[in-house]
């Protein structure tokens, strides 16, 4: 699934879980990284490449990467703070 040759620092499993779970195991895991580092969140609620985007303009997190295949979406994010 990986189209980019950004290598993720961590990646996040959230497939299965809805609304707003994806974005609240995105906020607690980006805390672990240090700043510049990549993590990978998978999802496969529709609904989260609208909160994603959200998220990243409220928190200030770089949203580097969205892609969807298969019915699932990968976002690869850059702890910016």
């Amino acid at each position: 699934m990986a189209s980019s040759g950004i290598k993720p620092d961590q990646v996040l499993d959230c497939r299965g879980l809805l609304c707003p779970l994806p974005v609240i195991k995105t906020n607690k895991a980006i805390k672990s990284l240090a700043v510049g580092q990549v993590l990978e969140m998978l999802a496969t609620d529709p609904g989260s490449k609208p909160d994603m985007l959200a998220w990243s303009r409220q928190t200030g997190h770089e949203l580097l990467e969205v892609e969807e295949q298969d019915g699932v979406y990968r976002f690869l994010i850059r702890r910016k703070v």
